[in-house]
């Protein structure tokens, strides 16, 4: 996949654009320098409404390359050098988003892979205590 970075962009364009190819991951903007392999506060997320012309120091136009084999490092490291973008990816995992900084080595294929293994274990847990009818004495056991 191809991503058009430009100030006139608007972050949840962007976030739209990845989550589609990689639909268990999402990717967050940061008011703060990005590091590699450290968590970043989440107080510091922009929103997702946002220009990314006032979300960066570098106001060049161009296109970031993004491909399955991409590591989670390399995707982050690219924003920042690039484009001045300090980024995060996060994997879904049930209900929740977490951070992938402990696991930036993995390639965007392997964690999409793993956000959907632990949404469908999550799902399945859900939907199998909705189906329980525990209104209804004659069912228990």
């Amino acid at each position: 996949m191809e991503i058009l970075i430009n100030d006139s962009r608007v972050i949840s364009e962007i976030q739209s654009d990845f989550s589609k190819e990689f639909p268990f991951l999402k990717i967050e903007f940061f008011d703060a320098p990005y590091s590699e392999k450290k968590a970043l506060p989440k107080s510091k997320i922009f929103s997702n409404d946002k220009k990314l012309g006032s979300c960066r120091r570098m106001h060049n136009t161009g296109r970031l390359q993004i491909t399955g084999s991409s590591t989670v490092s390399s995707v982050e490291s690219e924003f920042w050098k690039k484009f001045g973008l300090s980024v995060q990816v996060f994997r879904k995992s049930g209900n929740l988003w977490i951070e992938t900084s402990l696991t930036d080595s993995w390639t965007l294929e392997q964690q999409n892979r793993e956000g959907l293994e632990l949404s469908k274990t999550h799902r399945n847990a859900y939907k199998e205590a909705e189906e329980r009818d525990l209104t209804d004495r004659d069912k228990w056991e």
